[in-house]
């Protein structure tokens, strides 16, 4: 039979009673330890991006957005712009009739 070995750090944590108590409850009803369950909330926590990288990934992204703005025309021009698309439109439906 072949074992899977790992080492293991002990470490203390100080929890509020409630916590403790919270924590207790939810083993007994996984059927797992209290020690489990804490080492997969920690697995899941560190499986998250890191919130410096994150803010880092958006800031750059605003740079790009900042260095090549997006051209929108002024409100009439964009009015006029959609009013003749309509009439493009409406012409060559008239014509298909």
């Amino acid at each position: 039979m072949m074992y899977s070995s790992y080492i293991m750090r002990r470490t203390q944590i100080y929890l509020s009673s409630d916590q403790a108590a919270s924590l207790a409850r939810r083993a007994r009803a996984a059927g797992t330890t209290k020690s489990k369950l804490i080492r997969e909330a920690i697995e899941d926590y560190l499986a998250k991006p890191d919130e410096d990288a994150r803010l880092a990934e958006l800031r750059g992204v605003l740079d790009e957005l900042a260095r090549t703005p997006i051209d929108i025309p002024d409100g009439a021009t964009y009015v006029d712009e959609l009013r003749e698309a309509d009439v493009a439109r409406d012409s060559a439906l008239e014509s298909r009739r």
